[in-house]
Parts: C-alpha cells; sequence; structure tokens
C-alpha cells in the first residue's frame, strides 16, 4: 500500500519550533537552518484538501531540488541538502512578505480576471483582443502579498514600494531574478517540448544577501502547456493540453468548490486520488526528463526523521 504523509511532528537537537503551511512542516533549526518536509498534503483555493496524495510531496521536493541546482548561477538558493526524498535542508531567511509571480500566458487567474472585463492586473496592463492561454508580448510579473493565514492578494509594484513592503532596491532585484529564472526555467521546458506558462518565485534575506527560497518550477507553483498542439489549440479556441495542478481546481469547480464560504469540498475517492497522484508523477517525468523512482513507503515516517537527523549531525 502506498502510504501518503499529511502530517509529522518530529523533534531534533536545536529546534525552536515548528510550522505547518499548506503542503509542509518546517522545522527551524537553532534560527539558522530549516528542515522543510514535503508532505502529501493538496491544497486549492487556499483550502487544504480532505486526503494526502501518495508521491505528490516527493515529486515536489525532487523537481524542487533539481532546479534549484539548475538555477544557482542566476540567484543562490536556500537548499544545503537533500537528506530525504520529501525533506530538503537549507538556510534560514527572513522572507519577503511577497510572491513574485510571473506570467507568460493569459491563463487560470489572469484569464478569469480578463473574461470579467478587467485590462490590469496588479497594474500591468493586459492588451483588448487576446484569447485565453494567448502568449504576452513579454512575460508580465503580477505579485501578490505572502498572506499568512487566508488568501494571499494580488498588488501592484507602486503599492509594494509605498507601504514599504520591500525596499525599491531590493524590489528592482526580486524583479530581475525573477525574469532571469522565468527565461531559464522556460529554455529548460522548451527542451522538453514543454511551455512554462506561469509560475511564482519566493525571496527571502540572510545576513544582507537575497536568497530564493520555497519551491521552484513544481506543478504546484508552475503550470506547464505541452509545445505540441499549442497553436493549433488556439486556433480551434480548444483548452491546452497542461501538466499543472490547475485540473484538480477544473475539477473543483466544476463541483461547486472555490474555497468560498459555505461550499462543500467534493468527495475525493480512491480513484481520483489515484488519478491526482498519476498526473503529478507525468509531470515530473515530463519536465525532469527521467523515470520517477516512487520510494519506499514501508517506515516512510522513522525514513524521514533519520534522514533529518543524520543530516543536522552534519553540519
Amino acid at each position: 500500500m502506498n502510504e501518503a504523509i499529511v502530517k509529522t511532528d518530529f523533534t531534533f537537537p536545536n529546534q525552536k519550533n515548528l510550522y505547518v503551511g499548506k503542503v509542509r512542516d518546517v522545522y527551524n533549526i537553532n534560527d539558522e537552518y530549516l528542515a522543510m518536509v514535503v508532505s502529501d498534503r493538496i491544497s486549492a483555493f487556499d483550502v487544504v484538501l480532505p486526503a494526502g496524495i501518495p508521491f505528490k510531496g516527493q515529486v515536489l521536493n525532487q523537481i524542487a531540488a533539481k532546479f534549484l541546482d539548475a538555477t544557482a548561477d542566476i540567484v543562490p538558493n536556500w537548499k544545503i541538502a537533500t537528506p530525504d526524498p520529501m525533506v530538503t535542508v537549507g538556510h534560514l531567511a527572513e522572507p519577503f512578505m511577497v510572491e513574485m509571480v510571473i506570467r507568460g500566458y493569459l491563463t487560470g487567474h489572469a484569464w478569469r480576471e480578463y473574461k470579467s472585463g478587467k485590462r490590469t492586473l496588479c497594474g500591468m496592463p493586459m492588451p483588448d483582443g487576446m484569447v485565453e492561454n494567448q502568449k504576452f508580448e513579454k512575460p508580465i510579473i503580477t505579485p501578490t502579498t505572502k498572506a499568512l493565514e487566508g488568501h494571499d492578494e494580488d498588488i501592484s509594484r507602486e503599492e509594494i514600494l509605498a507601504q514599504g513592503i520591500v525596499s525599491k532596491e531590493d524590489y528592482e532585484k526580486l524583479e530581475a531574478y525573477t525574469l532571469a529564472l522565468f527565461e531559464r526555467g522556460t529554455d529548460i521546458a522548451a527542451e522538453k517540448n514543454l511551455i512554462l506558462v506561469d509560475t511564482k518565485y519566493e525571496f527571502g534575506k540572510k545576513d544582507g544577501q537575497i536568497y530564493l527560497i520555497d519551491e521552484i518550477h513544481t506543478p504546484d507553483s508552475s503550470r506547464y502547456f505541452y509545445a505540441e498542439g499549442y497553436q493549433e489549440r488556439i486556433d480551434r479556441n480548444e483548452p491546452q493540453k497542461q501538466l499543472s495542478k490547475e485540473f484538480v481546481r477544473e475539477w473543483l469547480m466544476e463541483n461547486g468548490f472555490q474555497g468560498k464560504e459555505g461550499q462543500q469540498i467534493p468527495e475525493m475517492n480512491s480513484d481520483r486520488i489515484k488519478q491526482i497522484s498519476e498526473r503529478y508523477i507525468e509531470l515530473y517525468e515530463q519536465i525532469i526528463g527521467e523515470k520517477f523512482v516512487k520510494a519506499d513507503t514501508s517506515c516512510i515516517n522513522s525514513r524521514i526523521e533519520n534522514g533529518i537527523a543524520d543530516c543536522l549531525k552534519s553540519m
């Protein structure tokens, strides 16, 4: 049986606290390092769904680790080691309270706003006459606030600077890093006959140095289209063949759930859970270009705990 990990509760030497996010359990080690367990929880519309997805955490963690390594020449990142398929250990940096969302195509949230008649998103203009999934002339950066609880909110560059959320000097660096990372991700995706549609990056600061933190280019933080047939689908006004978490959001919307008060999460039966797991594995194999190797889940909690403990001893 493939066990899904939806909760951890370990205690490590010099542990200050445990932060439980929507998907990640993050252990603060002496205010210097973080041990991040990427669980098998799944969220959509900022709501954690009731069932875990086997191997989802492994998929996300391993994709992020590979892309952190592949972009370390652009910006330093927080990763030090991956002692378990579901774990990254790295630097603790003070996070900037914005997420840098970048969009190369008019889809998802941007399309929903566009369809409602809006022609700006986070202060960025969106030209008239566009169709769903059409490529922007240049990628646009549409930041969101980084909410500790509840929904992240769209915010413009001007509002970020006016409110002093990020200094002008730092924000200009975040923009430059965001554009460069997206260009690298786009190039890597193209090599696999994929299109990196949109994504988000999170950054932090430690000892005066900006670090790329958290995940990067995973199906939870990014959207991919298959390049083959993209233009034909646009011409026929058909949905794109995509690899992202959007299919989970679409299933929820079809069943009357968008995270709003009073709405019920639809039942996630075993077939649905298996389908979602297979889609995550499919994205791994497509974007990484390697066969996904499922880790042994027979003693998964002990495996994770021992991996982190051994790693921390060596640091």
